[in-house]
């Protein structure tokens, strides 16, 4: 027995602490904390680890994570379709969902443009949003990638590509959040407030 414990408790150290934001004695708390639990439990877990994999895919439309060939919101026919908005992870679905303010579907691109990294227009679903769009009915499409280098420079491109009159191309407001003091505020996201200022009219 080696000084980590026996084989199969150092290998489950191994996978946990592969994980992000998982460091090596997060993950012995976990494997032990896994092992002291009973077996139904950690049964549990490994199931709902072989089932995500199994049966969790892409929608085929916009790309979202689905357990079907559509995605909840493609599949939903109240949603409001002339409207898309696109982001860069399935991730960033969720928060657009718990505001109960978006009623439009959603485009995920798979990541941003980044040709420092190797990530090019071809690496994204770039080409299907371009597609979507084409096939018409699209009234607005709101580029919501994050506010970071790549996450700009994806939203341009995208918007050049989509440049047309019958379209509205938009882009989330940015600044200052709610509540926020101007001391903490860097000078990247107190030019973008200024920049977006609004009359009180």
């Amino acid at each position: 027995m080696s000084t980590e414990g026996p084989a199969p408790l150092a290998r489950l150290v191994a996978e946990l602490s592969r994980l992000p934001g998982i460091g090596q004695r997060t993950a012995q708390r976990l494997a032990f904390h896994l092992l002291r639990a009973p077996d139904e439990e950690a049964f549990a877990l490994g199931d709902a680890i072989r089932e995500v994999k199994e049966k969790v895919g892409l929608c085929e439309e916009c790309f979202n994570l689905a357990e079907g060939p559509l995605c909840r919101i493609c599949a939903d026919h109240n949603r409001d379709r002339a409207t898309i908005c696109v982001v860069e992870q399935p991730a960033d679905v969720i928060p657009f969902e718990r505001t109960h303010e978006y009623r439009g579907l959603y485009h995920v691109l798979g990541g941003a443009l980044s040709p420092i990294d190797g990530v090019d227009a071809e690496d994204l679903k770039i080409a299907e949003l371009l597609s979507r769009v084409g096939r018409g009915g699209i009234g607005e499409v709101v580029l919501a990638t994050n506010p970071t280098t790549t996450g700009e420079a994806t939203a341009l491109y995208i918007a050049e590509r989509l440049r047309g009159p019958q379209l509205a191309v938009t882009r989330l407001a940015s600044g200052l959040p709610v509540g926020a003091d101007l001391e903490h505020a860097d000078e990247v996201t107190l030019g973008k407030a200024l920049a977006g200022r609004r009359s009180l009219d």
